[in-house]
């Protein structure tokens, strides 16, 4: 499964991407994590990404449960854009209406 958290940032904001790499780094901790990168948009600077990939969707929802994700990650990503940021890979069926496995 693929994660992809976009933020809007002001460009004064010179402590976003130290709290991004720790965020990402904490998230990197969690059982499931399989790989992730992060990004600055080339056209503009406001606009940053964390594209995380993960064992499933269970493996990623039980990560956001850890504390110290909770503690050291969920107040940056609560900074995301508010949109849908949950993907599945373009490896099987898509949209099943049946419940994922949780892993």
């Amino acid at each position: 499964m693929l994660v992809v958290n976009r933020f809007r940032v002001p460009e004064d904001d010179a402590a976003f991407r130290a709290d991004l790499e720790a965020a990402h780094a904490l998230l990197a901790e969690q059982r499931g994590y399989a790989d992730g990168r992060l990004g600055r948009n080339v056209d503009d600077p406001t606009l940053w990404v964390m594209v995380t990939r993960w064992k499933d969707v269970g493996s990623y929802r039980r990560a956001l449960s850890s504390y110290d994700v909770k503690v050291g990650a969920v107040p940056l990503l609560s900074r995301a854009i508010d949109e849908p940021s949950a993907y599945e890979p373009l490896d099987g069926e898509l949209n099943v209406a049946s419940p994922r496995e949780l892993g």
